[in-house]
């Protein structure tokens, strides 16, 4: 890319729309399109901003490796791992970063076709006050003129909204967490070849007002009655794709979030004590997590948490959620393939 400025995503997502709808299995495989060109054949170059908690900061690492690897088919991917210096993070965290993670300034200076920016939890009541709200508004304008596209994932989906339209993210009246079914929305290449209902992992205490979306432009792609909107996206020079929910969770991934939360409420880090992941752990497991919870009420100790009913058989299998997972990053890897090719012509 160089300093040149990127040609609208929206071109190739308009010439792509009828090879990916057709099935394809993603950007090696798009029938009808000429023979590839030593551009076309490298490696697609992908930025991941890792903002994650400390605990969580290897493993979203390893998902979103894997995701990207199962949907890259013959094509690989370079990820390149980034982390803003001004997400809190204890001395774990800090040597990880420090021995694995580049600046954010890498983007502006090195050529990328796509950035991915996860979320992290909050810690604020309005993201202004967020210590990494500067540097992260400030990432997201950049990335948006360097990239052919870019993924926001819940946190970051509701910073970026807030910063380009400024539609203010409301606070729910529980968390959500667990598996959902979504339904789709406007038709869209990055949705194309998915089933008419899929499955994604959402784990929040935010959302976003669908009309507000709606009246600001975007079109949301996914959505359900009890999540809302779980995926939409914002043409422009590089397609920007929000995700509300998590589908590069692994197996385990709300169960142990649910395991953390149970250890806060237990050592007096939070007052309330955690719902069940919606439709995560198998019903014959309810009872038992019901009845801990009764008593985990009269005997708050850290020491407790050893009485937990095991929880990892009880998990939903990742295939619940993962074929659809692996279809929309191909189908993103694809729309990178198409931009790029476009660029280079």
């Amino acid at each position: 890319m160089g300093g040149a400025r990127v040609p609208p995503v929206a071109e190739a997502v308009a010439a792509g729309v009828h090879a990916l709808a057709g099935g394809a299995r993603g950007p090696a495989t798009v029938p009808g399109t000429p023979a590839r060109t030593a551009a076309d054949l490298a490696p697609l170059v992908i930025g991941l901003v890792n903002n994650m908690p400390d605990a969580a900061l290897a493993a979203t690492e390893r998902q979103f490796r894997g995701l990207l690897s199962a949907a890259g088919g013959d094509r690989p991917c370079v990820l390149r791992l980034i982390a803003l210096e001004q997400v809190p993070r204890g001395p774990a965290g800090r040597a990880l970063v420090e021995r694995r993670y580049e600046g954010p300034e890498v983007i502006g200076r090195e050529p990328f076709d796509g950035l991915i920016i996860t979320g992290t939890e909050p810690r604020s009541a309005r993201l202004v006050d967020e210590p990494y709200w500067g540097a992260l508004e400030a990432l997201i304008d950049v990335a948006q003129r360097r990239t052919r596209s870019m993924v926001l994932s819940c946190l970051a989906a509701h910073a970026a909204v807030l910063s380009l339209d400024g539609i203010e993210r409301r606070r729910l009246p529980a968390k959500l967490c667990g598996v959902y079914a979504c339904a789709p929305g406007a038709a869209h290449p990055l949705t194309a070849g998915m089933d008419a209902s899929r499955h994604v992992p959402h784990s929040r205490f935010n959302d976003l007002p669908e009309d507000a979306l709606r009246d600001a432009g975007y079109r949301i792609l996914a959505r359900s009655p009890a999540v809302g909107a779980d995926c939409f996206v914002r043409e422009g020079a590089s397609l920007l794709v929000f995700l509300q929910g998590h589908p590069e969770y692994d197996h385990y991934a709300l169960m142990r979030e649910y395991r953390r939360d149970v250890t806060r409420f237990l050592s007096g880090e939070r007052d309330s004590y955690p719902d069940m992941p919606h439709g995560y752990f198998a019903p014959d497991i309810v009872p038992a997590l019901l009845a801990y919870e009764e008593r985990a009420r009269t005997r708050r100790t850290a020491e407790f948490l050893a009485q937990l009913p095991p929880l990892e058989p009880a998990c939903a299998p990742e295939s619940l959620w993962r074929a659809a997972s692996v279809r929309l990053y191909q189908n993103w890897l694809g729309l990178l393939s198409l931009a790029r090719s476009e660029h280079a012509s």
